[in-house]
């Protein structure tokens, strides 16, 4: 396979990369074609028969902080338009996914990216690791994390220290206690 048909083969995960780094399709765009001509310029650096598809990621990722170094700016998930999550589906699917996007939106962004290249890219641990500089056990442990927050935000299991939920607490033990004394709750308030 030649050097531009490796390009060619993985400008889909790339795609999807850029996205899920940018969160603005536009910008994901923009950056897959800037990581391309980057690889296109530098392609006599490429040794055949090393991974070509952590070679190419590790150019997209090293763009993108190029460009953030550059803006210094960030982009809401707000921006990415609903057709790029799912296709048409029931109230019930879109209500989930949008709490799913909300909570990838609030992971921190290296959990973010390790857990779109290794779930939805399909990366081994190895290539996420050499993709983004890091470790093999620092990779899983990413991945790991980001299940983990992801799993208790989308059932509602939140440590038990949570601020919310402790305050939440607070307020339905105070309104317990008074309505066993008989005194009304109406001034009783979240701080």
């Amino acid at each position: 396979m030649t050097f531009h048909d490796q390009v060619i083969a993985i400008l889909p995960k790339l795609r999807v990369q850029a996205l899920s780094l940018t969160r603005n399709r536009a910008a994901a765009e923009d950056l897959v074609q800037d990581a391309v001509c980057n690889a296109l310029a530098a392609q006599n650096s490429f040794i055949p028969g090393t991974n070509f598809s952590a070679w190419m990621h590790r150019i997209l990722r090293n763009r993108f902080i190029s460009d953030l170094r550059k803006r210094r700016e960030t982009t809401d998930i707000d921006d990415v338009p609903a057709s790029s999550f799912a296709s048409p589906a029931t109230h019930e699917d879109n209500l989930a996914l949008k709490d799913l996007s909300m909570a990838l939106s609030r992971l921190p962004s290296d959990q973010r990216e390790a857990l779109v290249m290794v779930v939805i890219q399909g990366m081994s641990y190895e290539e996420l690791a050499e993709a983004t500089d890091c470790a093999v056990g620092t990779a899983k442990s990413r991945v790991f994390r980001a299940r983990r927050q992801l799993e208790a935000w989308m059932s509602g299991d939140l440590p038990a220290n949570d601020k919310l939920r402790v305050k939440v607490k607070a307020l339905r033990d105070a309104m317990d206690a008074r309505s066993r004394a008989g005194r009304p709750c109406d001034d009783l308030m979240l701080s």
